[in-house]
């Protein structure tokens, strides 16, 4: 008999695809900068993280349309989670603070998207208001009841809000702020396309 595990053999997302990243980030030699080479440099950071979305984003579409159970798409998001998140070994004082960054903004989507598929959120609820008690939390240090804030705001997304332009400027700088940065970067890849919904989740290498 085949030994029994909880992963789901996916192409969804890879640790190959994620080492891929890793690679152009080193090639990159990114530094903080004033001038625009560091913005062009740091886009390797936005596209490593819009990938890692889109690929949680084709997970959604899977399960919106019944070709996922709920408890496969959330395995599969835990395996991408857990190649995410892993500690990368050091680079550069610059990139490991971006990707230090990078991981703790999906800590905020992967939050958003679990709350999506286990339903463990109001759709009545006013984002503004979560938002604001995610940052008293944090403030507070009530980290669970903060990041729980910060994942029904996800969801809410996911099912078709929007993030309030006024609440997200008016973000003290910490966890909240980082892990809504993951939020907004889910909006924005649904409002760029929704090709993904059509995608069969594999892909070419990066």
């Amino acid at each position: 008999m085949p030994e029994s595990h909880e992963k789901i053999d996916h192409e969804f997302y890879t640790t190959d695809r994620w080492n891929n990243w890793l690679g152009q980030v080193k090639e990159s030699g990114f530094e903080f900068k004033e001038e625009e080479s560091s913005e062009k440099e740091g886009a390797v950071f936005v596209n490593m993280t819009d990938d890692i979305i889109l690929a949680c984003l084709k997970v959604i579409a899977k399960y919106e349309s019944n070709a996922l159970p709920a408890e496969d798409a959330m395995a599969i998001l835990d395996d991408i989670k857990e190649i995410a998140l892993t500690e990368v070994e050091p680079i550069s004082e610059d990139i490991d603070l971006m990707i230090e960054s990078l991981q703790t903004s999906l800590m905020g989507s992967f939050a958003g998207f679990e709350c999506y598929i286990s339903k463990d959120f109001d759709k009545e609820t006013d984002i503004g208001e979560l938002i604001n008690a995610a940052v008293e939390s944090e403030e507070a240090e009530e980290i669970d009841s903060a990041i729980y804030c910060v994942a029904q705001v996800g969801a809410l997304v996911l099912d078709g809000k929007k993030l309030p332009e006024s609440s997200m400027e008016e973000l003290p700088y910490g966890l909240v702020a980082e892990w809504l940065d993951g939020i907004d970067s889910i909006e924005a890849a649904m409002i760029g396309s929704d090709s993904y919904k059509e995608d069969d989740g594999k892909y070419d290498d990066a």
